[in-house]
């Protein structure tokens, strides 16, 4: 089977990036399968390439190695990390992208090579590294271990009396509110509000109202998400990641 290696970053589809990562890794890894998770991760958004690679990792083989590069302090001190756990490895920037990772999870600092471009490390540090765990070396070849890694977690919903109370924590493409409300832990019949705006009880998929209407259900990560039918509820309510949402 081909070494697989998955990328996600937030370089867009315009430019030669995705491109010159990709030759990189396909220059040291021959016959290496690149799946792209995406590359539409909104510019310097960690938050949101944190929730999608916590949300597919897992998806892959043991084996797999993931490289996720959304970076705003590229070129600064922040460290660029490399990790493994559950027999998956991962190379991304300190910064709090990995925090879903789970803490016995191991990490390694990597070091910058002198020549590497500060504003392009994704093609200089990070696609190397990425090559060599791919061709089976250890994370001790790769980098000095270190403990105190950038850890900025997704929130996580709390009780307000019997009501649990949560938020919205991505918002997809089309337009549909993610929220951090484990679908399990919502009692049956209760009413669901996101924003302060109603949205009734739990249906089973967007076909159960008409078109244009609110529906709120267990989304496909388990947890609860507010759409309209055939449209955007992000811009129908006017609210985003951060708005409240209430079971």
């Amino acid at each position: 089977m081909a070494t697989l290696i998955t990328l996600l970053t937030d370089f867009g589809d315009a430019d030669s990036y995705v491109g010159e990562v990709k030759g990189v890794l396909l220059s040291q890894v021959h016959g290496a399968a690149l799946v792209d998770i995406t590359h539409q991760v909104p510019p310097g958004d960690v938050r949101a390439a944190q929730y999608i690679l916590s949300r597919v990792w897992h998806r892959f083989p043991q084996g797999s190695v993931h490289l996720a590069v959304v970076d705003p302090g590229v070129g600064t001190d922040r460290r660029v990390l490399a990790a493994s756990t559950a027999g998956h490895f991962f190379v991304a920037p300190d910064n709090g992208l990995l925090s879903f990772l789970p803490a016995d999870a191991h990490f390694v600092g990597l070091p910058v090579p002198e020549g590497a471009a500060p504003t392009f490390q994704a093609r200089d540090v990070f696609a190397p590294v990425a090559g060599q765990l791919a061709l089976g070396a250890p994370l001790s070849r790769v980098g000095h271990p270190v403990a105190d890694v950038c850890r900025s977690p997704l929130p996580a919903p709390h009780h307000d009396g019997t009501v649990l109370v949560g938020e919205v924590v991505y918002v997809d493409r089309f337009g549909t509110l993610i929220s951090n409300l484990p679908g399990d832990e919502v009692e049956p019949g209760v009413r669901i509000k996101v924003g302060g705006t109603e949205i009734g009880t739990l249906s089973h998929t967007f076909g159960d109202v008409p078109r244009g209407a609110l529906v709120a259900f267990v989304g496909s990560g388990g947890t609860v998400e507010i759409a309209v039918r055939d449209g955007s509820a992000a811009r129908l309510l006017g609210v985003g990641v951060g708005a409240e949402v209430r079971a």
